[in-house]
């Protein structure tokens, strides 16, 4: 048949190190003509099986080298086919180059990764967040381990990606890397914009993400209720780190800015606003798009209580604050205290003011948006959980309105 093809695996016998291992040969034929290769894996004689051309037995190596076996067997059908999809006239040499990417300008995965996350990291602070730079750092990371894990290769060309490869990753991360199901998929979309790169430089033919849909799951967020803000505001701390941890988490509750807004904050974010009072007016760190929240009277008293503060009076800052690491440890200490259950962190001040400040209270949902510096209703939707007892407010004057509509229609029906 014509462009017929046979693969082989087999083992020189001849050829046998101390550990009386060899390696593992790959011998193609296209129309009667051989090409072979290495395919650097080594197997202990008496457990290679001729007749199947796999390792023998169910170990973890053989289990392992079979996998392989069965990998390359269908990257060369794939070759075969694109061939011949092609109309292209080949040779089992032809096969073999392709497959180990001679005479191609192949780009290679992880190269393109970290030329990427090189540039983010020089617009750190003008187009990116040190954060972004992080997550993506992270994620090349992950990949790089998957790649090690799945492929034992350092690198792949990035054109072997493909939905097998991502679907691979997302259950590599959930499994070995214990990864929860939303953070999982984060990492895959920061390193679905990687590939996307390389498609749009036609370095590969296909984007292997079209299949691909990220879904996320709804997840509950927790935040303290108007009880636990008050018992909190009221309880008196022996020990001053405490006392001025609490101080911060609380000034976060009513503004709703996060962690790294609030450390960077000076007086100069102090501005007039629209209405005549106290605002603050300051860029969030992790999106670039301003927040103007106007300043309640707690947010007041606690800006009022450090403006003395030695740490503030040596510095621009408007507020002396510890590191996020420290801010999260002691935020345990303070929950225990105040007889809190809830995990405490500093972003669950964000959303408490989201839920239980502004939202509970009847502040719209765009506005609460404005303040939280959101591009998007959507995104607010899930910081802010609209409270059964918001629910019960509405409905109880749903009632009332309709309550009095009925008596207002007996009296006439009376009258008449």
């Amino acid at each position: 048949m014509k462009n017929s093809i046979s693969l082989l695996f087999y083992i020189k016998r001849s050829k046998v190190d101390r550990n009386k291992k060899t390696i593992i040969y790959l011998r193609i034929t296209v129309n009667g003509r051989r090409s072979e290769f290495s395919i650097k894996r080594k197997v202990s004689l008496d457990k290679w099986n001729s007749s199947s051309n796999r390792v023998r037995g169910f170990s973890k190596d053989a289990q392992e080298v079979n996998q392989y076996i069965d990998l390359i067997t269908n990257k060369i059908y794939k070759i075969h086919q694109q061939f011949i999809n092609e109309d292209k006239s080949f040779t089992a040499i032809d096969i073999r180059d392709a497959y180990l990417g001679k005479n191609e300008n192949n780009k290679m995965l992880l190269e393109i990764f970290q030329h990427h996350n090189n540039q983010i990291e020089k617009l750190i602070g003008k187009d990116y967040a040190s954060g972004t730079a992080l997550r993506y750092r992270t994620a090349k990371s992950h990949v790089e381990e998957f790649i090690r894990y799945e492929y034992k290769v350092t690198d792949i060309p990035v054109k072997d990606v493909d939905h097998k490869f991502i679907t691979g990753l997302e259950y590599f991360l959930k499994t070995e890397r214990n990864c929860a199901h939303n953070t999982a998929i984060k990492y895959i979309t920061n390193f679905k914009k990687v590939v996307r790169i390389a498609y749009a430089n036609d370095w590969i033919s296909k984007d292997p993400f079209f299949n691909w849909k990220a879904r996320l799951k709804t997840v509950d967020r927790e935040f303290l209720s108007e009880e636990e803000i008050q018992n909190m505001i009221e309880k008196e701390f022996q020990i001053p780190r405490l006392d001025q941890v609490r101080d911060i988490f609380i000034f976060s509750c009513f503004t709703g800015l996060a962690y790294a807004d609030v450390k960077k904050l000076s007086r100069e974010n102090i501005v007039l606003g629209i209405d005549g009072s106290q605002w603050v007016k300051t860029k969030r760190t992790k999106t670039n798009t301003i927040s103007n929240i106007p300043i309640l009277s707690t947010v007041a008293n606690i800006i009022e209580k450090y403006a003395n503060h030695k740490e503030v009076l040596n510095s621009k800052k408007l507020l002396p604050v510890l590191s996020n690491q420290k801010m999260n440890a002691y935020l345990k200490e303070i929950a225990d205290l105040c007889e809190i259950t809830k995990n405490l962190t500093f972003h669950l001040a964000r959303h408490t003011f989201a839920s239980t400040v502004t939202l509970t209270n009847g502040v719209p949902i765009e506005s609460v948006s404005k303040m939280l510096g959101h591009k998007s209703l959507k995104t607010t939707q899930h910081y802010a959980k609209i409270l059964d007892r918001k629910v019960s407010d509405d409905m109880h004057l749903l009632k009332e309105k309709l309550k009095h509509k009925n008596n207002s229609k007996n009296q006439s029906l009376q009258s008449s």
